[in-house]
């Protein structure tokens, strides 16, 4: 059941007149709300402006878009990058980049729908997905394989370990990573799996992300190489789309310590919530990722009715299963997550 409430929700929520706890959604650093960040924010409106609603492809372009660009790639550790209005653009562009009969999509378990393109699912199992890619490099030596995952898929089967393309011939297979909940948060200097995944030489590496969850900011992003990022600026799709706001961009760039100083207090609210908690084998979750999921419907009515709201919904149709996660984020203070796992001790004794 859909709740409707009138401002961001942060730590807290109020629904009608009660005021909830909110362990949901995927602002994991809080910046929505972080009153130096929103004061960058501003700062930066009234000199870039609220939006650039031209094509970057214009003969009038502002450098901001490239400053970010460069700091983001140089972060990330890629050769190049290109920022869009959207994670969800910039996954649909790299999909169509790789639409022709010249490759075979391949879509790993629980990969994300941003990846999709019509009439396309994603294999079942990795083991289902390798005797697939064997048949084709063995058969079809025209189209190159184009392997398409998400980085934090949820079941730990991915993040840290990848164990699903370890047998996997990278080095004949381009791999493209949708990393929207990874960036921030995990990696070598909390910049995603773009490092990592290069470790396993695919043939290239692309990595597409939101910049919306734990940076909160409502763009997109696409990392590769030089040559396969100037192909993506020349297409219509790119040339068509507005870019992001230039002032969310330059937020970007000068977030970086606040995004430090906010991982820092995340992890040290994860291990409050580990340690409290009696029996975290009740619940699925990646080492150093802040979300816990579960699937007893009567944990989350029981969470509900003692104050505290969690992710509880069908994602992503209605014809999909219940997801049932308990989000920590840099908000929560101590005493939040003490209630929080004192109920669900007593919930489960």
């Amino acid at each position: 059941m859909s709740t409707y409430i009138n401002s961001f929700p942060g730590r807290e929520i109020i629904v009608g007149q009660k005021k909830f706890l909110y362990f949901g959604g995927t602002a994991y650093f809080g910046m929505q709300t972080d009153r130096e960040f929103q004061n960058i924010f501003i700062a930066n409106i009234q000199k870039h402006g609220t939006n650039y609603g031209a094509s970057r492809k214009a003969n009038v372009q502002l450098s901001v878009y490239r400053d970010a660009e460069t700091h983001l790639s140089k972060w990330v550790g890629s050769e190049d990058c290109t920022v869009l209005s959207s994670g969800y653009l910039a996954g649909q562009l790299i999909c169509s980049l790789f639409s022709g009969k010249q490759y075979e999509l391949f879509y790993t378990p629980n990969s994300h729908s941003a990846l999709y393109q019509s009439n396309v699912k994603p294999y079942i199992t990795y083991s289902a997905l390798h005797i697939a890619l064997r048949d084709h490099l063995s058969s079809n030596k025209e189209a190159i394989p184009v392997i398409l995952l998400d980085s934090i898929d949820f079941s730990g089967y991915n993040y840290p370990q990848f164990h699903g393309l370890t047998s996997l011939p990278l080095n004949k297979c381009i791999l493209v990573a949708d990393d929207s909940h990874g960036i921030g948060q995990i990696g070598p200097g909390n910049s995603g799996v773009f490092q990592i995944l290069s470790n396993f030489k695919p043939k290239e590496l692309l990595i597409c992300c939101s910049l919306g969850k734990a940076l909160g900011i409502d763009a997109g992003a696409i990392f590769g190489t030089n040559k396969r990022l100037k192909q993506v600026i020349k297409t219509d799709f790119y040339a068509g789309a507005s870019p992001p706001s230039p002032a969310s961009m330059a937020t970007l760039i000068e977030s970086e310590e606040i995004y430090k100083y906010k991982k820092k207090i995340l992890d040290y609210n994860m291990s409050l919530f580990l340690n409290q908690i009696n029996d975290n084998k009740k619940f699925s979750f990646i080492q150093g990722f802040p979300v816990f999921g579960y699937s007893d419907p009567e944990l989350t009515k029981f969470l509900y009715n003692n104050g505290i709201i969690v992710t509880d919904f069908n994602y992503p149709s209605e014809e999909a299963s219940l997801k049932s996660r308990i989000v920590l984020t840099a908000l929560h203070t101590e005493k939040d997550i003490s209630k929080l796992t004192s109920l669900i001790n007593s919930f489960y004794d």
